[in-house]
């Protein structure tokens, strides 16, 4: 599979800043991402890319290639997946967010054994925010390159619920909530004060 990270936003809550050049623990959140996601390579994960619609020339900098989105005027996650689809060379996508930098290192792992498990068409995590209730993380999801069309009219259409889109086909949900998971593992950053919060906790190795 191919691991993009969506850095694609306005970032209206940070200000509108962009929000992947923002620094976490010294570094881009942007970077930390791809450099978590680029730890679960091997097996389960060879290329990577960002979708990105804002000073490309630093993302381009973090050494991988950079699209920035193929929809006009901002048009939310969907249209960093279908970018990301786009330039897509393996059978599978796996996509992440640039603002939740403690996401968990088994994610490709996990979703592609439910995509099997659960013979679905795409896998979608699922954990806790800020200690809250579990519930879907849609942005964390494992995709076909074979249902780019179906995206492709559900935009068309005016669609830009990520669930809207993916009730239309076999789903798994995957559960992040073993005892063993980290409980902040989706915890994001929206704001800055967020993002100092994020900052002021226990300090994420960046490795397993």
């Amino acid at each position: 599979m191919t691991g993009a990270v969506l850095a694609g936003g306005r970032g209206s809550r940070m200000g509108g800043v962009d929000k992947g050049l923002q620094h976490f623990n010294g570094i881009p959140l942007a970077l930390h991402t791809l450099l978590r996601l680029q730890m679960q390579e091997g097996e389960w994960l060879g290329a990577t890319l960002i979708n990105a619609n804002r000073h490309l020339a630093a993302y381009e900098a973090f050494g991988v290639p950079v699209w920035p989105d193929t929809l006009p005027d901002y048009a939310g996650p969907l249209a960093g997946f279908i970018t990301a689809l786009l330039h897509c060379d393996t059978p599978w996508l796996l996509t992440v967010p640039c603002d939740t930098p403690r996401f968990p290192l088994d994610l490709a792992q996990r979703l592609v054994q439910a995509v099997g498990d659960e013979h679905a068409e795409i896998a979608i995590a699922a954990g806790p925010e800020n200690g809250g209730p579990v519930r879907t993380q849609p942005v964390f999801a494992l995709l076909p390159v074979r249902l780019l069309p179906s995206l492709q009219a559900f935009t068309d259409a005016g669609g830009r619920k990520i669930e809207a889109w993916t009730q239309q086909h076999r789903t798994a949900i995957v559960p992040f909530d073993r005892p063993s998971d980290d409980p902040l593992a989706f915890s994001n950053a929206n704001t800055l004060a967020e993002l100092h919060e994020l900052q002021q906790m226990q300090q994420i190795p960046l490795s397993k």
